[in-house]
């Protein structure tokens, strides 16, 4: 039998310290955070009233892949996603933490979104279109939608509270906001980043687009945090259906955005609830993007 989805946690021996869009985090000890995937999904920065059954245990799933794959390139905030070895007041609620949660290092959130970007779409496709230009960052003329740029690119923004939407800015703006030496540090960091995890999925199959990464400080030290390379941070796209010049397929949820996008709704809350025909569909992409990209090649 199917558990029943997970759209807000509640244990009341910890202290809940943030409820995200999608994560609720709690404070565990002085330099410990536990972070717990639920089942919500957003779109439009717009929490759905409609959870995604089983669809945090699979982004704790790839973020756990990733963050082991990918800890050469640079420290993370993970300590262990094992539930047994979690602290003690995290005991009582260990079957409901098991395989959705990770206990991670507290660091400071830095307030850029780390966004690097391989292709043509998205927020990306409409500011090339106005001015041919990504976050002013000049691109050739002539590039089609999904259009695979000549050089990956960084294109940080802003980072939204729940219910707002996150504002592209420049790198300049970007290095104002955390210093030019940081700047320009998670900028070379998240290429690397993506271009090593680009190159893994597409023997696998899949195109990531763009993806965003999110870094933090511990003391002096630089980590990687919160989410890596999701379905819900990422375009993953079907290799061998790729055809530049207009929307692609994707494993992502672009196809709950593109659902929306036929609805009369205006990207405010409350959103609307979602069918199950495009639950089950939904569910069945992120499946579909975690059995790839952890397949060994």
């Amino acid at each position: 039998m199917e558990a029943p989805a997970v759209f807000e946690t509640r244990f009341p021996g910890l202290r809940l310290a943030h409820r995200g869009k999608v994560r609720d985090v709690y404070a565990v000890g002085d330099d410990h955070l536990l972070v717990v995937a639920t089942d919500r999904l957003s779109a439009f920065d717009v929490v759905l009233p409609t959870p995604i059954p089983g669809k945090g245990r699979i982004l704790t799933r790839m973020s756990l892949f990733w963050f082991d794959r990918l800890g050469h390139v640079v420290p993370n905030h993970l300590v262990t996603a094992d539930a047994a070895r979690y602290p003690a007041e995290c005991a009582p609620y260990r079957a409901a933490l098991d395989g959705r949660s990770m206990l991670v290092r507290r660091a400071r959130s830095l307030p850029v979104e780390c966004i690097v970007r391989g292709y043509l779409a998205g927020s990306g496709w409409k500011d090339y279109q106005r001015d041919g230009r990504v976050c002013g960052i000049p691109l050739p003329a002539g590039l089609r939608e999904s259009d695979r740029l000549p050089e990956p690119v960084f294109t940080p923004s802003t980072k939204a509270a729940v219910g707002e939407h996150d504002e592209n800015v420049s790198f300049d703006q970007a290095a104002r906001a955390i210093g030019r030496e940081l700047a320009e540090r998670v900028r070379d960091l998240s290429l690397a980043l993506y271009r090593e995890a680009a190159a893994h999925a597409l023997q696998r199959g899949i195109i990531i687009a763009d993806t965003k990464f999110e870094f933090g400080l511990a003391g002096d030290e630089l980590l990687l945090i919160d989410e890596v390379l999701t379905p819900d941070s990422s375009r993953f796209w079907p290799a061998d259906g790729y055809r530049p010049g207009g929307p692609q397929p994707s494993f992502d949820k672009q196809f709950v955005r593109d659902y929306l996008l036929s609805l009369d709704w205006d990207k405010r809350a409350p959103g609307p609830e979602l069918p199950p025909e495009i639950v089950d569909k939904t569910r069945a992409r992120y499946e579909e993007a975690l059995r790839r990209l952890t397949a060994p090649a």
